[in-house]
């Protein structure tokens, strides 16, 4: 039984209330809404949410969407887990701008995947939490003819990959839509960066690059404690254990693959048996003391799974760090993601991306210099007639601006800033609404576009395959 504190006691309260409530209350809508053809209609997308353990979950219900039905079947175990997740939707019901009117509708108890599957009472599973059975759940969920909207990583491993395989397989003959969240195809200075990166008279060609010069590189620094829709995080332990979570490698990195193949090669198949060569990998831990592990989580003992991660001091030896050097279509390109505790004062999450072009470089910086808010430069590596090269440059812009007008330039020491209006600038929680409008289109139109599932795999052989080297070194 859960144990409610004081400070949970809105969230016991809507808890109560819910189990209050006939679960069942419509013993009828499996039937209804398996396998059912989508049409972008009002609430024909009914969300059975699972096992909610990470606030990704409950930012697909930041916004509401007129295709979703407000109520959400949430099948879980019970917890702190489950409560953190009732907690923040009902922040969303009652907040004063534009609230939402979600009603959970929830199952708690150990057998709650086994009873999602046995009632089915929605259409669409949404999957954000513990990482360590996600592949086997997803799978199951697909094997039943269930759509499924899985917040990343998919797979933490070379087994979860090989499982993931046949998901995929198993989706196609069932004629249903597998889909991660990749929330940062929708950040506007990776935007920015693509369109310029496949203009030539702007950035040229795309370099080949080396292993020790990569032609593209991508660093991602996240932070174990920070706000997440004004309030502090608070974590699940198992987050720090990397047979739960995952490591680094396989967590934040798939962004990152993503991006690489989102913006150099889009919408282009990207088979990664030939297409993919991995030159090398490394990872490294994170040092978390007894007394941060204990302010982001709110427990204040080191659980038994954990202990096998304790240095000889106490701390948290967290594998959350890693790097990747791998070849794509011939294209050497770097990623690499660090994890620190707490970003300094006025900071976040960061990112930093160079392409590199026969003409130009496009680099997004993310650090003191820009007050930590990303933003997107323009290099020219050659000797250019630099009016000429502006022309050209303007009229770049000039196209941008069709898409997303009031986008500038401004020059620097090395060339061009580009400077972009605040209302593109809508933050990482906002991006989860727009992969949800994506992926209710996707339904509308009965499949994914041509290029997702097979670069969707190709992601997870990268990473995973990635891992398996760096745990060899």
């Amino acid at each position: 039984m859960l144990i409610m504190k004081n400070k949970l006691r809105l969230v016991a309260i809507c808890i109560l209330t819910i189990i209050l409530m006939t679960f069942c209350k419509n013993p009828d809508a499996s039937k209804e809404t398996k396998n059912q053809k989508f049409t972008g209609a009002e609430g024909e997308v009914i969300i059975m949410t699972l096992d909610p353990g990470h606030f990704h979950a409950a930012l697909v219900q930041k916004t509401m969407k007129e295709q979703i039905h407000p109520e959400v079947y949430l099948f879980a175990p019970m917890g702190p887990d489950i409560s953190d997740h009732l907690k923040r939707i009902e922040n969303f019901n009652a907040r004063t701008e534009n609230p939402t009117n979600w009603e959970s509708i929830i199952y708690t108890g150990d057998d709650f995947f086994e009873k999602m599957l046995e009632e089915i009472p929605g259409n669409v599973m949404v999957v954000s939490g513990n990482n360590k059975k996600k592949t086997e759940y997803i799978y199951k969920a697909i094997e039943k003819g269930i759509h499924v909207l899985a917040d990343k990583p998919m797979a933490i491993d070379l087994q979860g990959f090989d499982i993931l395989l046949k998901t995929f397989e198993k989706a196609g003959q069932n004629q249903v839509l597998l889909y991660d969240i990749m929330t940062e195809r929708f950040e506007i200075t990776t935007i920015l960066q693509k369109m310029l990166s496949h203009t030539p008279e702007v950035f040229g060609e795309l370099e080949k690059g080396t292993p020790d010069d990569p032609a593209i590189t991508k660093e991602s620094v996240h932070h174990f404690f920070k706000y997440v829709s004004g309030e502090k995080i608070k974590r699940p332990p198992w987050f720090f254990d990397s047979s739960q979570q995952g490591e680094g490698l396989v967590d934040v990195t798939t962004h990152l693959v993503d991006l690489i193949q989102w913006e150099c090669f889009p919408e282009k198949v990207i088979d990664y048996k030939q297409d993919i060569r991995i030159h090398a990998a490394k990872r490294w831990p994170t040092e978390v003391t007894p007394d941060q592990f204990s302010e982001v989580t709110r427990v204040y003992e080191i659980p038994d799974y954990l202990q096998q991660s304790e240095s000889m001091d106490g701390n948290l030896q967290v594998y959350a760090n890693g790097e990747i050097l791998y070849e794509i279509n011939g294209i050497n390109a770097k990623v690499s993601v660090e994890w620190k505790y707490k970003a300094p004062d006025g900071a976040g999450d960061t990112h930093f991306s160079v392409m590199r072009g026969t003409r130009a470089n496009l680099i997004i910086r993310q650090g003191p210099e820009e007050e930590y808010r990303p933003i997107l430069y323009i290099e020219p590596v050659k000797d250019f007639d630099l009016k000429e090269y502006g022309e050209v440059l303007n009229q770049a812009v000039e196209q941008i601006n069709k898409s997303y007008p009031g986008v500038e330039l401004e020059t620097f020491k090395n060339g061009w800033k580009v400077i972009i209006p605040d209302k593109y600038k809508i933050g990482h929680e906002a991006h989860f609404g727009q992969v949800t409008d994506k992926f209710l289109q996707y339904l509308a139109d009965g499949k994914l576009p041509d290029w997702e599932v097979p670069n969707m795999i190709a992601k997870y052989y990268i990473t995973t395959k990635a891992l398996e080297i760096a745990r060899s070194e």
